[in-house]
This record gives structure tokens, C-alpha cells and sequence, in this order.
């Protein structure tokens, strides 16, 4: 008797698409210091950000960062889950991560290329909760972002990232 799922295995995947937008851009030139808005960013094939604190080498750095976590991506619609869930209102500054962005699925993103605006990035991993963001916000939020943290990424073709660019898979 013939397998009845033998054929559906066979057919090609669908492909799910997402269109994203950039929405807020934010660098900091030391750990405890307010993220900063910015209206480019300017970031560097398998380096990091230009004058983020990563780049620059200067004060306290996270033990998990590392050569393939050189940006960082945050949901616009994890800080809109947050709000509804907890009830704590979080700014995209206040999230710690360089960039916020809006239709963009980061959970399933790992090990997927995309680009970002003229950059071609590299989804890495996942972004854990830490409590250094409790620390600075003063809010108790880290349990909140537990499958919301965000998206390291690595930089394989740099240049320019502007407010409003916009987000696309890269295959």
C-alpha cells in the first residue's frame, strides 16, 4: 500500500514572506549609559557598529556577546506584548537593543539572511533576558522578555541603515 503522505513530502515548501521597516536606531558608547537615537547607523562588515560600545572597546560588555552578536534587532510588537501582558511600558530605548523594527519575525530568523535596508545581515541567535536591562530601567522586566529578547546578528555586507528602510528575506 502506497504511503498517502509519501507525495505531500515531496512538494515544494512554501515560502512565508514578511516585509519589515526599521523604526527606531539607538548606539551607546558605554554600557550604563542611555541608548542614544540616531538617524543612521552606520555598521561594519564583521565588526559591529560604528561609535557603538562595541566598537569602540570601552567599559562593561555582556559575557554573551560575541563575534557573531556585532547588532542587535528588537520587535516593536514584543514592546506592544509587553505592554499588554504586564502591564510595564518599555521604550525602544530603553530595550538596550540597536535596532527596533516592525514586521519583522526575529524568532525565526536564526540562520537566516536578510537585509537591512543597503546591509546584509546575518541572524546568529536569540537574545536571553538579562538583568542588566532591570538594572538600568529600574523596571522588572527581564521575565517579560523571555522569547522576546531580540535577535543577534552578524554584518555581512555594511553600510547604511536609516530610519524607515526597509526589511526584506534575503533569498
Amino acid at each position: 500500500m502506497p504511503d498517502k503522505f509519501a507525495d505531500r513530502l515531496v512538494q515544494p515548501r512554501a515560502q512565508i514572506g514578511w516585509d519589515g521597516v526599521v523604526r527606531f536606531l539607538h548606539i551607546t558608547p558605554r554600557s550604563f549609559l542611555p541608548m542614544r537615537a540616531m538617524p543612521t547607523l552606520t555598521l561594519i562588515a564583521g565588526k559591529g557598529i560604528d561609535g557603538d560600545r562595541y566598537m569602540i572597546g570601552e567599559g562593561f560588555y555582556s559575557h554573551l556577546r560575541a563575534e557573531d552578536a556585532q547588532l542587535t534587532l528588537f520587535e516593536v510588537e514584543a514592546l506592544v506584548a509587553i505592554k499588554r501582558d504586564s502591564g510595564i511600558e518599555l521604550s525602544p530605548e530603553e530595550h538596550r537593543r540597536n535596532v527596533t523594527v516592525e514586521g519583522m519575525p526575529l524568532n525565526h530568523l536564526v540562520g537566516c539572511q536578510f537585509w537591512l535596508g543597503e546591509t546584509l545581515l546575518q541572524g546568529t541567535r536569540l537574545v536571553p533576558p538579562c538583568r542588566h536591562i532591570e538594572k538600568v530601567t529600574g523596571k522588572r522586566i527581564a521575565k517579560h522578555l523571555i522569547n522576546r529578547g531580540g535577535l543577534y546578528c552578524k554584518i555581512l555586507q555594511g553600510g547604511i541603515v536609516r530610519i524607515g528602510d526597509a526589511a526584506r528575506n534575503a533569498s
